[in-house]
Order: structure tokens, then C-alpha cells, then sequence
């Protein structure tokens, strides 16, 4: 593991309490930082918390990223908290079903977007105002190959993720005057619980495009992420970073 420099550094990782979120939560702590779990499976969240005896740099916090008064409450809470916060990483998300667009049910359509897009802007617009205030920060937000490639019978979440990449060039832009940076970051498929959403012709499908001929690891994820959350990652911001094992085009 190369070593990265968080040491002092607040962060908040969303649905950080499973899966990709979860291997973040770990490596941001091993780099020094004090880190925030923002998730709705409260008791999965302070179990992690307790596994990771972690003390005082570890705590989670109850958050419905489609609820912005959940995001707010969440937002004042870790500011308490850790005093602040310097890391967003903007995790939580779905994959929802698996239909052809024509047939595709018109609530499940609703709840993608609410958590996978929805919940990326409910994030940044309540951490932004802090990073401003103190002049520093770094938002990464997890997109999707999908985003860049669409995928078939998913059009709510490569839709959404989408959402996401253009999302992070336009704050990107907003804040490039400032000593924040802001980035996604478009994975290929990890093998997490997000699977148990999909069909396993989807499955099929997704690791068929894989030129690497496997899954992406969340170690693998984590270690992209903990870069671009330090200080070093001082220049570029609206970029997008391709995580996806050879599969993306461009």
C-alpha cells in the first residue's frame, strides 16, 4: 500500500458502511484521517465503526442521501463532530432494475435518480459552503462506466450516473478558483452487494466487457480514491478517472 498523507483531515463517505464505501472508509483511516460513515443502515454502519476500533477517528452518522433535510442534519452533526470537513466522497448508491427501457417501471426510474444523482447533489450543495468557508477540500463522487458507455436494460442508473460525471464538471468548474478540487471516478463492476440487485445475465454482461477478464476490487477503488482526496491532487478537478480494467473508449 503507497502511502498517503490525510493526517488532520475530516472526511465523510457515503454508504461507506458495505462494499466500496467500506474499503474507502478503511484506507482513508490508514492514511490518518478522521472519517465520517453517512448511511441509512444505521446498525450496519455502527457495526462497522465498533469492528474497526478505530476510536474517536471513526463515527458514523445516519443519512437518507435523498432527504436533504437528512444531508443537512448529517452535515451539522459531523461538523460537531470532527470539527469540520475537508473530504467528501460521495459513494452511496443502487443499481436498480434490470428491464428494458419500454418496460421499465416508472418508481424504480424515480429511485435511481433519487439516490444515485439526487443524493450526489444533496451532498455537495450541504459540504460546499464549509470547504469554501475554511478554503480547502476535495469531493470525489462515484460514477459508473456506465455513465460513459450506457448499459442495456440499466438506463435509470446509466442515466444517473451520467448525471454525475457532468455534475462534477460543472461544481469542478465553480469551484476551480478556489483550493478544492472535484472529481468522480468511473469504475467497471466490483463484486459487492449491489450485485444481489442485478440479473445474472447483467453480471454476465458487464464482465464480458471487462478487457482485464475480471472484477474490479474495492482495495482498488480505495487506493484511486485516496489520492485524489490528499493534497497532492492540487490541480486537477472536473476530471474524471477511469477505474474500468480497459473497458472504457474514452
Amino acid at each position: 500500500m503507497n502511502q498517503i498523507d490525510l493526517a488532520g483531515r475530516r472526511a465523510v463517505v457515503t454508504g461507506g458502511a458495505q462494499g466500496i464505501g467500506r474499503a474507502v472508509v478503511e484506507r482513508l483511516l490508514a492514511s490518518g484521517a478522521s472519517v465520517a460513515i453517512w448511511d441509512q443502515d444505521g446498525p450496519r454502519a455502527k457495526a462497522l465503526v465498533e469492528e474497526l476500533g478505530a476510536g474517536d477517528a471513526l463515527t458514523s452518522v445516519f443519512c437518507d442521501v435523498t432527504d436533504w433535510a437528512s444531508v443537512e442534519a448529517a452535515c451539522e452533526a459531523t461538523r460537531r463532530q470532527l470539527g469540520g470537513i475537508d473530504i467528501q466522497v460521495n459513494n452511496a448508491g443502487i443499481a436498480g432494475a434490470n428491464a428494458p427501457l419500454a418496460d421499465y417501471p416508472l418508481d424504480e426510474w424515480r429511485r435511481v435518480l433519487a439516490i444515485d444523482l439526487d443524493g450526489v447533489f444533496h451532498c455537495c450543495r450541504a459540504v460546499v459552503p464549509g470547504m469554501v468557508e475554511s478554503g480547502y477540500g476535495r469531493i470525489v463522487n462515484v460514477a459508473s462506466i456506465a455513465g460513459k458507455e450506457g448499459n442495456p436494460n440499466a438506463c435509470a442508473y446509466s442515466a444517473a450516473k451520467a448525471g454525475v460525471i457532468a455534475l462534477t464538471k460543472s461544481l469542478g468548474k465553480e469551484l476551480a478558483d478556489r483550493d478544492i478540487a472535484v472529481n468522480c471516478i468511473t469504475p467497471a463492476a466490483a463484486k459487492t452487494a449491489i450485485f444481489d440487485q442485478m440479473s445474472q445475465a447483467h453480471i454476465d454482461y458487464m464482465l464480458s466487457k471487462i478487457p482485464r477478464g475480471r472484477f474490479l476490487q474495492v482495495e482498488e477503488v480505495a487506493s484511486l480514491v485516496a489520492w485524489l482526496v490528499s493534497a497532492e491532487n492540487a490541480f486537477t478537478t472536473g476530471a474524471v478517472f477511469d477505474i474500468s480494467g480497459g473497458r472504457a473508449t474514452y
